[in-house]
C-alpha cells in the first residue's frame, strides 16, 4: 500500500470549484450560462442517441424516482472485475493475484451471507479472499454488508473519514466499525493491482470514487467508479458535487479513463450492459473509450448545473 497523493486532487477540486457560480448566482470566471432548461436542453442533446448517456440523463432528472430493476444474475465484466447486484444497487469485486477488493458491501449482513457470498463463489470466486471491503460512501446500501465480511474472512473496511464520521454521528443499523481511512489520492496495491481513490463530496461529505486496471481478453484497460450519482438536497452541497464532477473528470482524463461503472446500474444502463455482454456482445459494452467517458462526466456536469439552475430559481 502506498502513500497518498493528495496534492494534485486538491488542486483539482480548487481549480474546479473557481469555475463555479458562487452564491447568489454571480459567475466565478466562466460558469455555463443559462436557465435550468437550457441545462438540461443541453445535456440532452449532449446525451444523443446514446443509452449510457441517456440513462444518467434520466438518473440526474429532478422528481425521478431511483428504478428499482429485478436483480440480474452475477457477472464476470472483465476478466478480473465481477459485479454482483441487488438490481437497485451492486458491489462490484476486483479479481487480484492477491485477493479481491471489494467495492461496497450491499445493505445488511444477511444480504452480504445471502448475495455476495454465494454469488462470488458461484463465479469461482473465493469469498475468503476479500481482503479489503471499500464503501464508497456512508450509505447503509453500500456498507451494511461490511462487518460481516469482516468478521467472517478477516477483510479490512475503509471508507473517507467524512463518511466514517458521518457514520460515528448518525449510528446506523449495521454499520461497520471504524477500521482504515481513505486518504484523498490514497493509492492501494493489491497483487498485480493498484487502486487509486480520489474524494468526490458531494453525495455525502465523503464519496471516494476509484480508478483501476480492468483487463478485457487479455487487454488492459483503465476504470472508473463513480461513488454517488444522486445529487444532495442543498444548493451549497450541490455545488460541491459539481466540482467533484470536474475535478474527477480531470484525474479520468490524466489516467486515460476508458471504461464507466458505477455502483447504481440503474443510473448509467449498468444493469443492461451485464445481459448485452452475456448474451455474447463482440465488444465489452462497458469500455466506452476516452472521448465517451468524458462525455458521461460533461452530461453529468451539465445535469449538476441545471440542478443548481432549479433550485435557485425556485428561491431554493
Amino acid at each position: 500500500m502506498s502513500l497518498p497523493q493528495s496534492t494534485t486532487s486538491r488542486r483539482a477540486l480548487l481549480s474546479a470549484a473557481a469555475l463555479l457560480p458562487l452564491a447568489g448566482g454571480t459567475p466565478a470566471q466562466a460558469a455555463a450560462p443559462g436557465s435550468a432548461r437550457d441545462h438540461y436542453a443541453r445535456a440532452a442533446k449532449l446525451a444523443g442517441r446514446d443509452p449510457v448517456l441517456k440513462s444518467l440523463v434520466k438518473a440526474l432528472t429532478p422528481g425521478v424516482t431511483a428504478p428499482n430493476p429485478k436483480a440480474p444474475e452475477p457477472l464476470r465484466i472483465f476478466d478480473d472485475v465481477a459485479v454482483v447486484s441487488t438490481g437497485f444497487v451492486s458491489v462490484t469485486a476486483l479479481l487480484t493475484s492477491g485477493g479481491v477488493i471489494l467495492i461496497d458491501a450491499l445493505g445488511s449482513p444477511d444480504e452480504a451471507r445471502k448475495v455476495i457470498v454465494p454469488q462470488l463463489s458461484s463465479l469461482g470466486v473465493d469469498p475468503s479472499s476479500i481482503k479489503y471491503v471499500v464503501a464508497a460512501h456512508g450509505h447503509a446500501d453500500h456498507f451494511g454488508g461490511a462487518q460481516y465480511l469482516a468478521d467472517r474472512y478477516g477483510a479490512r473496511v475503509m471508507m473517507s473519514p467524512k463518511d466514517w464520521d458521518l457514520l460515528a454521528a448518525e449510528k446506523p443499523q449495521h454499520a461497520p466499525k471504524r477500521d482504515l481511512d481513505i486518504a484523498d489520492g490514497r493509492r492501494l496495491t493489491l497483487g498485480d493491482t493498484t487502486i487509486s481513490f480520489h474524494h468526490t463530496p458531494g453525495h455525502t461529505p465523503g464519496t471516494v470514487s476509484m480508478i483501476f486496471p480492468a483487463r478485457w481478453k487479455g487487454r488492459r484497460h483503465t476504470a472508473m467508479l463513480w461513488g454517488g450519482t444522486n445529487p444532495p438536497a442543498a444548493v451549497a452541497d450541490k455545488r460541491v458535487h459539481l466540482a467533484s464532477v470536474l475535478a474527477f473528470a480531470a484525474r479520468m482524463r490524466e489516467a486515460g479513463v476508458e471504461v464507466e461503472l458505477n455502483n447504481h446500474g440503474g443510473a448509467d444502463y449498468g444493469l443492461a450492459r451485464m445481459e448485452e455482454l452475456r448474451a455474447g456482445a463482440v465488444a465489452n459494452p462497458f469500455v466506452l473509450g476516452r472521448a465517451r467517458t468524458q462525455r458521461f462526466m460533461k452530461v453529468m456536469e451539465t445535469m449538476m448545473r441545471g440542478r443548481i439552475a432549479t433550485d435557485l430559481e425556485s428561491g431554493g
